[in-house]
Parts: C-alpha cells; structure tokens; sequence
C-alpha cells in the first residue's frame, strides 16, 4: 500500500500538557483529522488493514515543506498514530521495520508511506526483490 500524506506537525508541537494531563494539540487533532479523511472510503482509499496481529513493515519518505533544520524522528509518531487511528492497521505496535528517509523540499511538505506485510518480499525502498536466502 502507498500512500502520501501531508507533512506532520513535529512531536515537538503534537502534545500539549494541560495541568496534570498530556493532550494531543490543536495541531496534532487537526492532521489525524485530516489523515482520517483523506483515507475514508468515500475517497476510494479507504482503510486497508492487514490480518489481525500481522506483522508490518513501514517505509516513510519525509519531503518537508522548507530547509529548516528537522530531525526526522519527529515526524513519525504523528504519521503512525494517524495512520492507526484511520484505521489502516489495528496497532502501531505491528510495525517491526520502519524506515524514515529524508528527501527534497517540496513545498508545502508531504510524506510518502509504504506499508507491507512482513515477511517482505519486496525492498520498501527500491521495490527490489528480497531473496530470502540471503537472510
């Protein structure tokens, strides 16, 4: 499955802490929101998930809108929660391979997701294929 997304908000601006409380921001809601209907199936792209308790490997590709400095794991909790809470896969907790790489700027930002089922039998990042012998 392929998917592009617009660029998440940093994790540095995803939580809020309220008093006691930690809260996702008015930011962070807005991209999950945002996520969730870009993929509803009235779209056509609706959410695809794998079998229950499949395992999943994750290929993200950051094209961020302008060339500040970034540290690419704080785009990823953003994307994987909104990718679970839109129903793509049950649990962030089955991506045993995620892969985060950092590409042009291309404003106003984006990601690109690849997401396959493990064992791969594809490279997520070339699309070659694997040769589970060499494993």
């Amino acid at each position: 499955m392929v998917l592009t997304l617009p660029y998440p908000p940093s994790v540095n601006h995803y939580w809020r802490r309220v008093g006691p409380r930690t809260l996702i921001s008015r930011e962070g809601r807005t991209f999950r929101k945002y996520v969730c209907a870009l993929l509803s199936p009235g779209n056509g792209n609706g959410p695809r998930k794998p079998p229950a308790g499949g395992r999943i490997a994750l290929a993200m590709d950051a094209f961020p809108p302008d060339r500040r400095r970034r540290d690419l794991d704080n785009i990823q909790k953003p994307v994987l929660d909104a990718l679970e809470h839109a129903g793509v896969y049950e649990d962030d907790s089955q991506i045993d391979l995620l892969v985060t790489r950092r590409c042009e700027v291309t404003a106003p930002g984006h990601v690109e997701i690849r997401l396959d089922a493990l064992p791969l039998r594809r490279c997520l990042l070339c699309g070659g294929p694997i040769n589970p012998e060499n494993n």
